[in-house]
């Protein structure tokens, strides 16, 4: 469950931040990709949500002494989706035009960078 919602997130959310980079498709401009997306990528956030607390449940002890896990929960995580809401309430001024502005194609890359930490820290907690 956890990794079909990450997928429909991830997907989402990398669509529009690829658009925002100024690839993907000109005819459709980052604003109105996000709005068509806006609702399948808070539903894949949802799913995920659901799904990380049943993995999380089964064995919640090993998951709270782990340091990625740590890391991911309380300094990734938060950073990266703080930065997904902004994202997401920029991008209908940010996007409006075929070429998107410098500050919006910047917020994109991190939006993708902060994310790419999150799984990066998801991959190490079995290490841990």
């Amino acid at each position: 469950i956890h990794f079909t919602g990450l997928s429909l997130w991830v997907g989402t959310s990398l669509a529009v931040d690829m658009r925002l980079l100024g690839v993907g498709r000109k005819r459709v401009t980052a604003a109105q990709l996000q709005r068509q997306l806006f609702a399948w990528n808070w539903i894949g956030f949802g799913i995920v949500v659901l799904g990380g607390f049943l993995l999380f449940s089964s064995a919640a002890t090993t998951f709270l002494v782990n340091a990625a896990f740590i890391w991911k929960l309380t300094r990734f995580l938060p950073l990266a989706l703080a930065w997904h809401i902004v994202v997401q309430a920029k991008t209908p001024s940010w996007g409006r035009a075929e070429e998107t502005p410098v500050l919006a194609k910047l917020g994109g890359g991190l939006e993708i960078c902060l994310w790419l930490s999150v799984a990066m820290a998801a991959v190490l907690i079995p290490a841990y």
